[in-house]
Parts: C-alpha cells; structure tokens; sequence
C-alpha cells in the first residue's frame, strides 16, 4: 500500500498519485456549475458476500462476463462507475478523474441537491451491505478522504443510504462512522452518520 507512505494530495489530471489505475469508460463531465464538496461512501461486492475475484473491476469497465455467476443476470446491461474502491486489504484503485463525473450514486438528493453524481466523489469499500470493514479499509479510506479534499473542496460526508434512502442500503450498519471521523479528524457536522 504505497499511498499510506506519503502525505495525501499529489494529483495529476484528477488522478491521484500513489494508487492503481484502472479507467472506466462509465462517466460524463460534470455540469459547469459542480462544486464536488460530498464524498458518498458505498459498499459493493461481487457476487454479493465474495472479494478479491476482481468481478467489481470488470463490472467498472464493462468486461464482466455476465454469465459467470447467477447474481450477474439481476445486473445485466449495468453501466456503472466510482472514483474508487478500497479492497479488503486497504488498496485503492481509481476508476474515474475527480474532475470527471462517475456513475455511483443513481436517483439521490444531498444537502438539498439532486443528482449527486454531478458535485460527489464516490468511494466503495469491497465489502457487504451491513457487513463489518476492514482496519486496513478504514486507514485508507481516511487517507483518501483527505487526499481528495485537497483537490476537492470536500464539507460533506455521506453513506449511499444517506443520499438514495429505501433504495440503497450501503454501506449500512456494519460501518463505523466515528471511526472514520475521528480518523479524519473531520468535524462532526460534516458526516451524515
């Protein structure tokens, strides 16, 4: 994990220094008027309950083979993106320019804006709804947090279940938001949780 070793925030074109890159074609640009200042957390594993297959890469780029797991029928077709994703052990992949809008949140609404896709950063941790994270998870994904703060005017915080309530239950009650806080050494009235 070569980004915990230096400081956060060295960035060329959106992409951040310092981790895997592996780029989507599943994003657009942002409307003019973005101001990227919520990070939206989610939770994504592939089949449900299974990591390390590298079946999210594949879902990101559009190589998944849709055939290979009974689950991947129920998301067929699904053209979908993040910024990134930290696996079980604490690694980042980028998928998607900062500056450029990915495809993560769907139908949502934050601090009364719609469409969060156009002004969030969207991070998935590899893991379950509701399930537990990783230490190695959580280092990172404070890491991140603030490495995207420094070419983001991040204020906000917030779960998938925040922005898309009764839709999308990650990353659900298995994530410790004090932990990323204090991790962060964010202010409170920053999270949604």
């Amino acid at each position: 994990m070569t980004h915990l070793a230096h400081e956060p925030g060295s960035w060329t074109a959106g992409w951040l220094h310092g981790v895997r890159h592996l780029p989507s074609p599943n994003f657009g640009p942002r409307p003019p008027s973005a101001q990227v200042d919520l990070l939206v957390v989610h939770a994504i594993s592939l089949p449900p309950g299974e990591f390390g297959g590298g079946e999210v890469d594949r879902l990101f780029t559009n190589q998944l083979d849709w055939d290979a797991h009974p689950y991947f029928q129920t998301i067929r077709g699904l053209e979908v993106s993040a910024h990134f994703l930290i696996d079980r052990l604490g690694g980042i992949t980028q998928y998607v320019s900062v500056a450029d809008r990915a495809w993560h949140a769907g139908p949502s609404c934050w601090r009364g804006r719609q469409n969060c896709n156009d002004d969030s950063v969207g991070i998935e941790l590899e893991g379950l709804d509701g399930g537990t994270f990783e230490p190695a998870q959580y280092d990172s994904l404070a890491w991140l947090c603030k490495a995207v703060a420094t070419a983001c005017p991040v204020r906000h915080v917030a779960g998938h279940e925040h922005i898309a309530p009764g839709r999308k239950p990650d990353p659900g009650p298995g994530f410790d938001w004090q932990r990323l806080r204090h991790q962060t050494g964010w202010p409170a009235a920053w999270f949604a949780a």
